[in-house]
């Protein structure tokens, strides 16, 4: 299937996007990522294995389009909750000027 990435075109097949990332080591996720076989990558880390440009060419969202094009599942992980120090925090309300 024809996939645009970065401006340019690229001929991509499911299988074809199987073997590539075959032996590729998912990074740690914390954006958008492809559920790739049994593993689930970032989106740029696809992107970039595949087209083999640089990670700053593309977009994350131009992958995700791709890879769902294709049939692969993509997912979005939401913003990072708060942690315990800053709930804690919270809970005594904002700072007051003495």
């Amino acid at each position: 299937m024809r996939c645009v990435i970065a401006r340019f075109p690229f001929e991509l097949t499911k299988s074809g996007v199987l073997e590539t990332m075959a032996g590729v080591k998912p990074e740690a996720v914390n954006g958008e990522s492809v559920v790739i076989g049994r593993r689930e990558y970032p989106a740029m880390q696809v992107g970039a294995v595949i087209t083999r440009q640089d990670r700053r060419d593309f977009s994350a969202r131009e992958v995700v389009r791709a890879m769902t094009r294709l049939g692969f599942t993509c997912r979005t992980r939401p913003a990072a909750a708060d942690g315990p120090l800053r709930q804690a925090s919270a809970l005594f309300g904002p700072p007051t000027v003495v």
